[in-house]
């Protein structure tokens, strides 16, 4: 019998041999490269992102390996995906970058599996996943068809787990490079998407793919973030990485770890009952004057909590996460400085997916109210706005949700209507200043008593009465008198209208 105890210090010592070529990732003339380009490493992205000493890597020893004629180890290339375990604020992730440095982040570079397993531990484990996407992702070059010897019929390796992530988890891609083909997909199949201004472009394909159509562009000018967070394929554009990473932690800060999971309350140290004074002056009596709507929700959610999401499309509404009481909440609001407020197809298309992600993950939506209709003219035709505003009015109606509405200001038409489901019990309240209607009175009064003008010997003093009698009849008040709204508010019990309305929403949690 042989007591001398098992030796295994010469595999310990090839495992910690391999893991030094993993973090070397593509080696210091690459890595140089990359940060010539002022991007971080994808490790370095990992150590920024992340709680302090949270990360668990998984696969690292994954990679294309070099061995002499006796099999031995020359040198191994890693695989250009790193990911593993995480924490952010204490809570776990699943974190993954892209090496840019190992064959400019492509495919063929890559070992799908570790795709797959990083969608996967975050489908099974129902917690969050963050992509940190710099290059392509996608099936590889033209030239390793000839290593390959044959082609395929596309497929994408665990797109099945993207789709049902989609409905499962919080999912955030940070645009951190070019990311073309596979690798926008990856950008865009997410809950919140971030582009890096002059650092990262979202397209398609690439300049040299769209040349031949007679486009001569660089990445920038035709897939930088001045394009495509203007258009919704990307949520928000920041200056730098850093903001990168703390808009993903203060975006999941918001959200369960899973739908269905309990919503992350904090004390937030704002009271409750607070009321702003100069919310009583801030809608100026002329309806055809503009405000700062974005005042408004500063003032009525907890200080210092509001999180825009997409600023720069769609901008006649404005779509946030808040807090109310330290619960999480999604806000829509109307923005009146831009075409009146009135939805265009991008808007409507913008609030509806800000409805769909509340409803999927069970936050309480604070609707506020200055909405003059859909856009009108050939232009809102061609874009199909009522085709995509009759899909939020959808999303709206199916959503569980619990709602409160605030009507500031206007609400006319279909769009009006598309403030809440009006089936359910109307957690509801105006400000004085509400106007609503089929239709504005405005321009149609003089066509309406065209007759009534016509027969009067005084046609001005006429129309001054007539207006001055509809404008009695349009008081909010006459509509409250017929309980057609729940009640009329002091602008300045806002903030307490809708604390109490979360404190009811949130009481079972």
């Amino acid at each position: 019998m042989n007591d001398t105890p098992p030796d295994w210090s010469s595999e310990l010592e090839q495992k910690a041999r391999r893991e030094k070529m993993a973090e070397a990732m593509g080696g210091q003339e690459k890595v140089e490269r990359q940060k010539a380009r002022g991007k971080l490493t994808a490790r370095e992205r990992l150590t920024a992102l992340i709680d302090d000493d949270s990360f668990r890597e998984i696969g690292k020893l994954a990679g294309m390996g070099r061995y002499d004629d006796t099999g031995k180890l020359i040198t191994s290339s890693p695989s250009n995906f790193i990911y593993g375990q995480a924490q952010i604020e204490g809570r776990s992730v699943v974190a993954s970058a892209d090496d840019f440095t190992v064959r400019g982040g492509a495919s063929d570079a890559a070992i799908h599996r570790k795709f797959v397993h990083a969608e996967q531990m975050a489908a099974e484990y129902g917690i969050p996943l963050i992509r940190m996407i710099d290059g392509t992702g996608g099936g590889g070059s033209v030239k390793s068809l000839e290593d390959m010897g044959y082609t395929y019929v596309p497929m994408i390796p665990g797109f099945e787990v993207v789709a049902d992530n989609l409905q499962n988890v919080p999912v955030v891609s940070l645009a951190l490079g070019p990311c073309a083909g596979l690798g926008a997909v990856r950008v865009v199949a997410s809950h919140y998407s971030v582009m890096v201004k002059g650092l990262s472009q979202v397209f398609t394909a690439g300049p040299a793919i769209v040349a031949p159509l007679g486009e001569v562009l660089d990445k920038e000018g035709l897939g930088g973030s001045s394009i495509q967070t203007r258009n919704g394929v990307v949520d928000d554009e920041v200056a730098d990485e850093a903001e990168a990473f703390a808009r993903a932690r203060a975006f999941l800060s918001f959200l369960p770890s899973c739908a269905g999971g309990s919503l992350p309350r904090i004390q937030s140290g704002d009271d409750p009952t607070r009321k702003d004074e100069e919310l009583l002056s801030i809608v100026p009596r002329d309806r055809a004057q503009t405000y700062s709507m974005r005042r408004i929700v500063r003032s009525v959610m907890d200080r210092g909590s509001v999180f825009e999401i997409g600023r720069k499309w769609g901008r006649a509404a404005i779509t946030a996460m808040a807090r109310l009481d330290g619960w999480p909440v999604a806000v829509i609001a109307s923005d009146p400085t831009f075409l009146g407020g009135s939805w265009t197809a991008d808007t409507a298309q913008k609030v509806r997916r800000h409805v769909d992600l509340a409803s999927r993950f069970g936050l309480p939506v604070v609707n506020l109210v200055d909405n003059p209709g859909f856009m009108i003219g050939l232009d809102a035709e061609r874009a199909g706005t009522i085709r995509r505003g009759v899909e939020t009015m959808q999303a709206i109606y199916a959503s569980q949700v619990p709602w409160a509405t605030v009507i500031v200001r206007k609400a006319y038409g279909v769009a009006g209507a598309a403030m809440s489901d009006h089936t359910r019990f109307q957690y509801r309240a105006a400000w004085p200043s509400g106007d609503w209607g089929s239709l504005p009175i405005e321009g149609g009064v003089e066509v309406a008593y065209q007759s009534d003008l016509a027969k009067s010997d005084d046609p001005e003093a006429e129309l001054v009465r007539i207006k001055a009698k509809l404008a009695e009849v349009t008081s909010p008040f006459r509509t409250a008198e017929r309980y057609a709204i729940e009640d009329i508010i002091d602008p300045r019990e806002t903030r307490p209208f809708l604390t109490n309305f979360v404190r009811l929403a949130m009481r079972d949690q």
